[in-house]
């Protein structure tokens, strides 16, 4: 072969597997977070939920014209 042709390669070659490289682990980083949101999903769906504070929050109304720190 003739040196014009291996050089020719060694530059060619990188160019052609990059963009193909590059593809392939944009896809298989996509892979690896939809099976860790996944895990994630259905350890959340099988532990026991957490359960609600005993308290239920409950609003106050104020009347105009009266302060908000006194209550009749």
């Amino acid at each position: 072969m003739q040196w014009e042709f291996i050089v020719a390669l060694v530059i060619a070659i990188p160019v052609i597997l990059f963009p193909a490289a590059l593809v392939w682990y944009l896809n298989i980083g996509g892979l690896v977070q939809a099976v860790q949101k996944a895990r994630r999903k259905t350890r959340a769906t099988t532990e026991e939920p957490v359960k609600a504070a005993a308290e239920p929050h409950v609003a106050v109304a104020v009347a105009k014209g009266q302060p908000s720190g006194t209550r009749r």
